[in-house]
């Protein structure tokens, strides 16, 4: 499962950066190839590229704030959350993405 996603907290700093780390983490972990790009009071770091998201399987968006550029996802399954949800159990939550993104492709 390829991951392409967005963190970003109402200050921009602490959370946006954790929640990065432990995506990236929890995702190699897994063996899936994640990319994440930030936004924070210092605007846009990482930023996805066009390629980037056009191979995603999901679009993971971990943010407690309003974020810019989400119709570059248009089309791809989109997972919202907190930041804060993620960072509990970050591994079971991108299993749990991974489960859901399977069982749709079967129906």
């Amino acid at each position: 499962m390829r991951i392409v996603g967005i963190t970003a907290c109402p200050t921009g700093i602490a959370h946006t950066y954790i929640t990065k780390k432990k995506i990236l983490e929890a995702a190699a972990e897994c063996g899936f190839p994640c990319r994440i790009e930030t936004q924070g009071t210092i605007g846009a770091e990482d930023e996805l590229t066009p390629e980037e998201i056009a191979a995603a399987d999901v679009v993971l968006l971990a943010v407690d704030v309003k974020i810019t550029g989400e119709s570059r996802f248009t089309g791809k399954p989109v997972v919202r959350c907190r930041t804060e949800d993620v960072m509990r159990n970050t591994t079971g939550f991108l299993r749990k993405i991974e489960t859901a993104l399977n069982e749709r492709k079967k129906q």
